[in-house]
This record gives structure tokens, C-alpha cells and sequence, in this order.
């Protein structure tokens, strides 16, 4: 006999307004120049690599995890969009649900603990709209990408607080958001609407335009911020498609700059792996970012620090490499 395969028919969705959030619009930075900078010198190294990747053309890739949205950077990351230090955002599923619930509402995060306790955590009416651009972009063009068809939709559309949404900056700026999704770690897969065959199309795609942007990665930057898992395995699977093709053509992919900001405590000497048997050699951001993918020309770093400090240190370093001859 087959599993049985759930009712999703039978969950109750609630709207939006009869949930507790717990982050507003007051979570949201404004810029101003970091005053942690002393704290977070690595990251002036980085901020003149990204100003001579500009300059030579590498790419600039940024990576987050959904906590970044969480931090209230938006307004650092838009800005650097806008002035070109960044080429393309990758995130995870969870990072179109926190930008477009900030986009509608103006709040986001709930409460696990507490709705989970009733079944009711992730079955919000309003977030499971997601799933209908999904499925509509699908639709309309099987080979879109659900980062693009996600921006359209908040900058076109009635959400009144789009002026903090990455993914609407990134798509009047044509600036690729990738969205990388595993079929079950987001709130919106429990959804009735939820079609696993066009959310898995439209994130493949968007893992193939990675691909495309790693191409051009060659004397560029390639920054993680907060994703242990999803940014260390795409940008691997990525880098290793990208070299395949550029070694064919006599093409090198190995003089760029890593970046990784997460909370990990690491040792000084990350710039070589630990022993299997020491847990953090099982952190995949560095063995994988910090050390394996730039064995063979570039350079790793590693900031630790909450992604309220690191990024606005990263912004005023590039602010400062700006003005500096080069």
C-alpha cells in the first residue's frame, strides 16, 4: 500500500492581522556610519577588494540567511545596490517571507514557541500569497526565476512599506535575487496553494543565474552573511559548474575574495582546516568559503559579529575605500 499523502485541505489559515509579530518597522536601520569599525578591522580589507572588483568588473555576490533581513540592514544593502557594490543577493526561502511580510505589514516574525504549541505557526492567509506569484510566474514563464517574479510583484503591487524590500530594489535595479529553497523548510510549502513542481522550477532557475554571475567571479567577492548551510553548498555546486566551463575556454576562477560574517567562534588560523574530529571542521562555511574554494589564488576572511554591527562596518569601510586613491 502507497503512504498516504496529507489533507492539506483540512488546515485552518488564519489572516495576517491575528498574528503577534515580533519585529516592526522599528527594527530597520537608518544609515549612519558604523562606530564599530575598530572592532571589525578585516573588514576594511574587504571593502577595498569590493571597491576594485567594481572597478575591474569581478563580480559581487552577497549571500544572507534570513536573520539579516531580521537585523533591519536594508537600507545599507539598497544603498550599496544602487551605487554598485553589490551584482547579485542569493538568500533562502525564508528570506522572500521576511521581506515580503515587512513589504505588506510592515512586520514580520512569529512567534515559534508559542503557535506552534497550536498548530497554527507558518498557516497565515496573507504570506501564503507568496505561493500564487509563484505559481502565476510559472506559469506565465516556466524558465522565470522566483527572486525576480517575488520583487515584481512588492514593487508593482499594493505593498505599502516596499521601500524596505530588497527584492523590489533589486528588480527595478535588474539586479538578480536568487532564491535557493529546500521543498519543506518554509512556512509557505504548508500552504493548500503552495505547487512544489513551480516552486521548485523557479529555484532552480534561480540556481542556474547564480551560476552565471559566479562566471564572472574572477577578481570579485563573494560575502556570506549568516547561512551555514544554503550559501556554502549552492556556491560550491556553482563555482565547480562555473570552472568546468572557464578551464574549456583556457579561463581561470581563482583570484577573488571570501567573506564570511556569522557568530561562530573560530580560531585565528582559519585559513586551514581542522581535523575531522574537531566539530568546527563540520561549520561548511569555512572549510568551504574560507579555505577549499580559494586554495588556488584568493583570500579568505572571517568577521564575527551579529549582522546589525558587521554590515553598516562593511558600508563605512566602502565608504571610506571610495575616497581613497587607489
Amino acid at each position: 500500500m502507497p503512504s498516504p499523502i496529507f489533507d492539506r485541505s483540512a488546515l485552518k489559515i488564519k489572516p495576517l492581522a491575528q498574528r503577534s509579530n515580533d519585529l516592526d518597522r522599528n527594527a530597520i536601520l537608518d544609515l549612519v556610519k558604523s562606530t564599530d569599525c575598530e572592532r571589525f578591522k578585516e573588514l576594511q580589507s574587504v571593502a577595498i577588494k569590493m571597491n576594485q572588483a567594481k572597478e575591474k568588473g569581478g563580480s559581487i555576490i552577497t549571500m544572507i540567511g534570513g536573520h539579516v533581513i531580521r537585523a533591519g540592514v536594508q537600507k545599507y544593502i539598497i544603498d550599496l545596490m544602487t551605487r554598485g557594490y553589490i551584482d547579485c543577493i542569493a538568500m533562502n526561502g525564508s528570506g522572500i517571507i521576511h521581506d515580503f511580510e515587512f513589504s505588506l505589514i510592515g512586520e514580520t516574525t512569529e512567534s515559534v514557541a508559542r503557535y506552534i504549541q497550536t498548530g497554527e505557526f507558518g498557516l497565515w492567509r496573507e504570506t501564503g500569497g507568496l505561493n500564487d506569484i509563484i505559481n502565476g510566474a510559472f506559469r506565465a514563464n516556466p524558465d522565470s526565476g522566483m527572486g525576480e517574479a517575488v520583487g515584481k510583484a512588492i514593487l508593482e503591487g499594493e505593498f505599502p512599506f516596499k521601500d524596505i524590500s530588497l527584492l523590489a530594489a533589486a528588480y527595478e535595479l535588474k539586479i538578480p535575487v536568487t532564491v535557493h529553497v529546500g521543498i519543506g523548510y518554509d512556512i509557505i510549502h504548508e500552504h493548500p496553494n503552495c505547487d512544489g513542481a513551480a516552486t521548485g522550477a523557479l529555484s532552480f532557475n534561480d540556481f542556474l543565474k547564480f551560476v552565471s554571475v559566479v562566471e564572472n567571479l574572477q577578481n570579485g567577492v563573494i560575502m556570506n552573511f549568516g547561512s551555514a548551510v544554503m550559501a556554502p553548498e549552492v556556491f560550491l555546486k556553482a563555482l565547480s559548474m562555473a570552472r568546468n566551463v572557464a578551464h574549456q575556454n583556457d579561463k581561470i576562477i581563482q583570484h577573488f575574495t571570501a567573506l564570511v560574517c556569522d557568530l561562530y567562534d573560530l580560531p585565528q588560523d582559519y585559513q586551514s582546516e581542522h581535523e575531522k574530529d574537531q566539530p568546527r571542521y563540520y561549520f561548511r562555511p569555512w572549510k568551504t568559503m574560507l579555505v577549499r574554494t580559494v586554495a588556488e589564488g584568493g583570500k579568505g576572511y572571517y568577521v564575527a559579529g551579529s549582522h546589525e554591527k558587521t554590515i553598516p562596518a562593511l558600508w563605512t569601510f566602502i565608504n571610506r575605500a571610495e575616497t581613497q586613491p587607489h
